[in-house]
């Protein structure tokens, strides 16, 4: 019987089966950032333990820094600035590589790793962050982990696992205009749950994914955390190595045989299949409190949890459609990359916000992405519509005390939770795509990007 990339992957880096059916896996690389980093290296410092290879271990601040223009060290979250302060001087101690919050290649982790040619095919790649399976985009075994599971994997390199089950998803056909890689992320979770990838590591496979640029594979994969699932991942092909070239920690050379297995075996068997027809989605809109909780923008509000309703303040058999949004928000680390921005640019461009939209941002996901933004003009389409433009970071795709969005607000964002109060207390979140984000921006309500797109920019 034939493998699947997963376990191809897997077994290259397993060590040894341990106690209680668990294996040790070798991990190949491990990122940090400024929240759990500095409290992993600084326990393994006052223990006495080293990173075992420190050029394997990068660092970076991402996820507090302040992301309006002209930002130095300061941070709007209480206390912030001791997690950075710490972070800098646990990561220089340790000779660690770090993402400085103003070096030239700054930017939210799962956005700079790829950007660097840190992750690649084959590779395991751990961080205390359950997005890390976002760069599963490139046929790398990668997923989220805990801070003291990084100061394991730092000291010996390697992690004690349960082999996760396998799940392919299969999507068949064609997107249709206005349909995104987050609407496909959305409509599996929408249909199967978000908890119906636990305890499994999910492949996406099909003719709709293969035509996904990189981008696009990297806001499917990063979604796979929202199924519950342990990672996503997706075969490495011709795309996948012309995106790595040239990278700064890209090999020079792309013929290392064991890239040329890396796809799932015609007979491999998976633990579990999905299939979804792509010509037949739509684009998704959360309702409640939950990635589960999401329809297709053109429907009306389903029967489902009392709490979520009473949160969200929609009633089941509304219409998503036309509910009226106080904020907008693109960013994070599931929409924030170049082409993100270029979607959501074209749908703006000549137009501007509704005057009920009472802020709207667009925060790049490194500052590489911010110049490439910005030598295109598309800072300038932003600003025009009323969006403010700022520097990269995480930003409000979560809360952390200090900025928020105005009290009671309704935000449509291209961000990946909804969950109570993730963008601030009292703070209602609808996730969708970035061009979803711009459509409900101009509109001022929720609105089918299809729309805007079918009338074309004005010249």
């Amino acid at each position: 019987m034939g493998q699947t990339l997963f376990a191809k992957i897997w077994d290259a880096h397993r060590i040894a089966d341990t106690a209680g059916g668990t294996q040790l896996i070798a991990i190949d690389r491990v990122f940090l950032h400024e929240r759990t980093g500095s409290a992993a290296l600084r326990r393994m410092a006052e223990t006495g333990r080293e990173v075992l290879d420190p050029a394997r271990v990068f660092a970076v601040m991402d996820h507090i820094v302040d992301t309006r223009p002209g930002r130095g060290d300061g941070t709007l979250m209480p206390g912030g600035e001791g997690f950075i302060a710490q972070t800098r001087a646990a990561t220089l101690a340790a000779g660690i590589t770090l993402f400085d919050v103003n070096d030239r290649d700054q930017g939210i982790i799962h956005v700079i790793s790829p950007e660097q040619g840190i992750v690649l095919p084959g590779l395991t790649l751990v961080a205390p962050d359950s997005h890390t399976c976002t760069q599963g985009a490139f046929g790398a075994l990668a997923w989220g982990i805990g801070s003291s599971e990084a100061e394991h994997a730092m000291v010996t390199g390697t992690l004690r696992m349960e082999r996760p089950m396998t799940m392919r998803v299969t999507f068949t056909g064609t997107l249709a205009p206005g349909v995104t890689a987050k609407d496909m992320a959305l409509a599996l979770i929408a249909e199967h749950g978000a908890g119906g990838g636990a305890g499994h590591a999910v492949e996406f496979a099909g003719e709709a994914v293969g035509a996904l640029d990189m981008e696009g594979r990297m806001t499917l994969c990063n979604m796979a955390t929202e199924f519950s699932a342990m990672t996503g991942i997706i075969a490495p092909d011709a795309k996948t190595f012309a995106y790595l070239a040239n990278r700064p920690y890209a090999p020079t050379r792309f013929d290392d045989p064991f890239w040329a297995t890396l796809r799932s075996d015609d007979d491999a068997r998976f633990d579990r299949e999905i299939v979804i027809d792509s010509a037949a989605l739509a684009p998704m809109v959360s309702w409640g409190t939950s990635p589960e909780h999401t329809i297709p923008v053109n429907t009306t509000v389903p029967q489902g949890p009392e709490r979520a309703h009473a949160y969200i303040g929609l009633a089941p058999g509304a219409p998503i459609e036309g509910t009226p949004v106080d904020a907008a928000f693109i960013g994070s680390c599931t929409n924030s990359r170049i082409t993100d921005l270029r979607r959501a640019a074209a749908l703006l461009k000549g137009r501007r916000i509704a005057p009920g939209i009472r802020k709207a941002l667009v925060v790049p996901g490194s500052l590489a992405v911010k110049r490439q933004a910005e030598a295109e003009g598309l800072d300038k389409i932003f600003e025009a519509a009323g969006f403010e433009w700022r520097m990269s970071g995480c930003s409000l795709c979560f809360y952390a005390g200090g900025e928020g969005f105005p009290e009671g607000s309704r935000v449509i964002s291209s961000t990946n939770r909804n969950f109570e109060g993730r963008q601030g207390p009292g703070i209602r979140t609808h996730i969708a795509s970035p061009e979803t984000v711009a459509a409900s921006a101009i509109a001022g309500a929720i609105a089918d990007p299809r729309k805007v797109l079918g009338k074309g920019a004005p010249a």
